[in-house]
């Protein structure tokens, strides 16, 4: 239920290596926490429990009866195999692909989405050969992106099996913009781990020891990579990023990086799919809304109009507490999207986090796993000390 609320209705995602027509993305590098909150809602995708996955099934289907008909052009074709890709369906993204490049061999997306589906089949020579062919037909735009990506299927096909060591993506000194190509690839295949540990490197290089260390956190934890020297670099990196905590300037070492934009896609939600406000009964309070706030100079504080309209109303969110003191009998506490510890949420910004005070007499004791909140939504406007949102008189549960 958490996962369809945070994936609520996404229109559809752009991406290089995997294109679909109807939504571009901003200019990377992005910054670290909008990365990868885009990275895993990608990676989530395909999954029986996303809302992604249904709205990508239903324009699939749209497509095919409109294929049935005789009646695609090029992009609807290349579209179609896209959706099948992030479907996690890449045999069936074949049987649309591989025809339609044989019709249309002058056509970039059909050949870039191609090359992408032979790597997800498993075939990294029939992979190379058309992201060859892609990086021919890639605009300027996707050209270093798409030669990138044919880098790393070019290496990973000399493979006997898969390495356990760094892919060799940047021979020498890695470019200016290296960070926003390995960003790319990492939208294009968000399951690699491999490539999280590749931005790790690139971000310990920069100088940003705690974001190093978290991405290995989460190649490791999360993604499960088996590298006994990927493992010894996370140390490396936990450890440096620990004692730089220690420091009181420590603030300060963040890297050099000049980010482009705040996020990988512009928005992630559709409005106008939002539930229908109740204003006398309880009403789900998305993330995927919470974070669409944002917070100009002076704390100009812009709501969605949805979450604007909850001010005052009793809402339910499912999230993650993040205890104070002990974490037994708390009467108050912030709540985030994601668990504590998680990788790309160590530290949550405004817009990530809700603070939740009890019902009256009432207290808490600190549970792992997601809870349900419910309560009184109150935002705030005015003070920037304070939180963005708070819910009242709340009570909690274990989340089903």
């Amino acid at each position: 239920m958490r996962i369809a609320l945070f994936l609520m209705m996404l229109p559809g995602l752009a991406f290089a290596g995997i294109h679909l027509s109807t939504q571009p993305q901003n200019p990377l590098p992005a910054e670290w926490p909008g990365f990868l909150r885009d990275h895993r809602a990608v990676r989530l995708a395909g999954t029986p429990a996303s809302a992604l996955t249904e709205i990508y099934a239903e324009r699939a289907a749209k497509l095919e009866t409109q294929r049935a008909k005789g009646a695609l052009n090029p992009e609807e074709l290349a579209d179609l195999g896209a959706l099948y890709l992030r479907l996690n369906k890449p045999t069936k993204a074949l049987a649309i692909l591989q025809p339609g490049a044989r019709a249309h061999p002058e056509h970039f997306r059909m050949a870039a989405n191609l090359g992408t589906a032979w790597q997800m089949n498993g075939d990294l020579d029939q992979a190379r050969n058309t992201l060859a062919d892609a990086v021919d037909l890639a605009p300027k735009e996707w050209k270093a992106a798409e030669q990138l990506h044919l880098r790393l299927v070019s290496l990973r096909a000399k493979e006997k099996k898969e390495a356990d060591t760094l892919d060799e993506l940047f021979p020498g000194k890695p470019p200016a913009n290296a960070v926003a190509l390995v960003q790319q690839l990492c939208i294009w295949l968000p399951n690699d781990p491999r490539l999280l540990w590749q931005l790790a490197e690139l971000a310990h290089a920069d100088g940003d020891v705690r974001t190093a260390a978290n991405l290995m956190d989460g190649a490791i934890t999360e993604f499960g990579l088996r590298s006994e020297k990927a493992r010894a670099r996370r140390v490396v990196f936990r450890n440096e990023a620990d004692e730089l905590a220690k420091k009181e300037d420590h603030q300060f070492h963040k890297g050099t990086l000049k980010f482009a934009s705040t996020r990988v896609f512009p928005k992630l939600i559709d409005e106008s799919k939002l539930p229908k406000i109740d204003p006398k009964g309880r009403n789900a309070l998305p993330w995927a809304t919470i974070v669409e706030t944002t917070v100009g100079k002076k704390f100009d504080v812009k709501f969605l109009p949805y979450v604007n309209d909850l001010d005052g109303l009793k809402v339910n969110l499912i999230g993650f507490v993040r205890p104070n003191g002990s974490g037994s009998e708390m009467t108050e506490f912030l709540v985030t999207e994601f668990p504590i510890g998680c990788w790309f949420c160590e530290s949550p910004g405004p817009t990530q986090m809700v603070w939740v005070e009890l019902s009256p007499n009432t207290t808490f004791d600190y549970m792992s796993g997601a809870v349900e909140i419910v309560g009184t939504l109150s935002l705030n406007r005015l003070d920037a000390e304070r939180p963005l949102l708070t819910i009242t008189g709340a009570s909690v549960k274990r989340a089903q």
